[in-house]
């Protein structure tokens, strides 16, 4: 837009103002200038005097009206170009992973089961006429009780303790003739008061079930002895060789206590991990020999349980070859089986950790590995995927020979979920036809996404896509 500015309003004597007078052969007067806005298609105004009001107030608020409406014109044909121009693609976020089951852990009732089934019984408790009551594992009683400990001679701190002694010799004495029964037969431990005797079996099931259900215990006990004294004896015994002397009760206590911190018997039972006392069985694995316990072997894992019964060589054998598998591994395997946890170092471990549990048959224990393993590729950034030695693949085909059905898919999903980085690796075409299928089916970004996207960059950098400048 061009205003030409006319000085005169006719074309009379020019004007004699200091403006006009310095610019008089430049001066224009009206029909000069409406000729000259015609011939430069511009707007002619013309100003009747060259002071502040109409230079300032009137000629610049003219002015600024033909800029608002020059923009609002150009505004309008901008909005139509949008209209028209195409959007870029939107990325959906990636598909949801599967998510891995958790199986609750089973390790009292595992233990609870081996008393029931007293399978590899090494004790058989007795009365003084030596009639069979119940047989028993020495290596669970001497997790739980120092009186045990104390009676199978495992721990000599246990006799500077009077209390625990005396509670030993006053309830239990071995059979002499046990000492010469072969090493595979259980000891006879005669039980000397016949009211615990009574009770034995409820006491043991408390015992198997880490002796923290002493409300239940105290019920049982009532139901069978009847008498209110009888009763409290029986419950002052079963304190005696389960706690500390110093939690005992006194006898002026008028309720029987109960267990405000219960024993955790995966703590106390796993003190005997990789520990040769009490050990019933030897596993040679490499250049190692390591101690174990066949009734936790037994109560724990079923493969075990048929191997060390039945017409297995196992059975009768002390030491037992492991092949085809680490140290580090089979003690990680052993740790889980005593402690119900394990502490892998590395995703490798827990994978072949992981191969250890499905060849033992303890599913829970794949399914801690499972999730390990898919905890620690999540936490992995994406510049770490991409450099890492570590082969998804690998991992996804170990999945697949092994059962792990569960992993197995998870790891589909994962290469599917970053499909960008794992493509581009040598072991991507190692994938069967059908894991490639699914997982170009699932890719993400989506070939769809990516064609969307090759079209919109390709409209941008093309001529019809300019910058409008105003």
């Amino acid at each position: 837009m061009v205003l030409a500015i006319g000085t005169r309003q006719n074309d009379g004597p020019f004007c004699t103002c200091p403006m006009c007078s310095s610019d008089r052969e430049i001066s224009v007067t009206t029909n000069e200038g409406l000729q000259l806005a015609k011939e430069m298609g511009a707007t002619y105004l013309e100003l009747l005097a060259l002071n502040y009001f109409y230079v300032v107030k009137y000629f610049g608020g003219v002015l600024e009206y033909y800029i608002n409406k020059t923009i609002q014109r150009k505004s309008a044909v901008m909005g139509k170009r949008k209209k028209n121009r195409i959007k870029p693609p939107d990325l959906l976020l990636p598909e949801k992973m599967p998510v891995l089951k958790h199986e609750p852990s089973r390790y009292i009732s595992d233990i609870q089961d081996l008393l029931v089934r007293c399978q590899c019984a090494d004790v058989l408790f007795c009365t003084a006429e030596l009639r069979p009551v119940s047989g028993a594992h020495k290596v669970v009683l001497c997790s739980v009780s120092a009186v045990f400990a104390l009676l199978f001679a495992t721990s000599r701190k246990h006799f500077a303790d009077p209390c625990i002694y005396k509670t030993a010799h006053f309830l239990f004495s071995i059979y002499e003739e046990s000492a010469g029964i072969a090493h595979n037969s259980p000891v006879r431990v005669i039980v000397k008061d016949c009211n615990f005797h009574t009770c034995l079996p409820n006491i043991l099931n408390f015992i198997y079930s880490g002796a923290s259900k002493w409300e239940l215990l105290e019920q049982q006990i009532k139901e069978k002895l009847k008498d209110g004294e009888k009763v409290e004896h029986v419950f002052r015994l079963v304190q005696c060789v389960v706690k500390k002397p110093s939690q005992v009760r006194s006898s002026t206590d008028e309720s029987f206590p109960h267990c405000k911190d219960p024993l955790q018997l995966c703590e106390s039972l796993g003190q005997f991990f990789n520990n040769p006392l009490l050990a019933d069985v030897i596993f040679q694995v490499q250049d190692s020999k390591i101690p174990a316990h066949r009734a936790v072997l037994v109560a724990r894992c079923e493969v075990m349980s048929a191997m060390f019964s039945g017409s297995y060589s196992e059975a009768n054998r002390i030491v037992i070859p492991i092949h085809d598998m680490s140290k580090d591994t089979f003690l990680a395997f052993l740790e889980y089986i005593y402690k119900d946890t394990y502490c892998p170092a590395s995703i490798l471990q827990a994978m072949s950790l992981m191969i250890c549990s499905e060849m033992y048959q303890v599913s829970r224990l794949q399914h801690v590995c499972e999730n390990y393993i898919i905890t620690q590729l999540q936490s992995m950034p994406s510049r770490e995927l991409s450099s890492s030695s570590l082969s998804v693949v690998s991992l996804l085909k170990k999945a697949k020979f092994y059962n792990s059905e569960s992993l197995y898919t998870w790891l589909l999903y994962f290469l599917a979920a970053h499909y960008l980085i794992f493509s581009q690796k040598a072991d991507f075409q190692d994938l069967s036809a059908e894991e490639l299928e699914f997982v170009e089916k699932h890719r993400w970004p989506s070939h769809f996404y990516l064609t969307q996207l090759a079209e919109y960059r390709r409209y941008i950098h093309s001529p019809k896509h300019k910058c409008v400048v105003l």
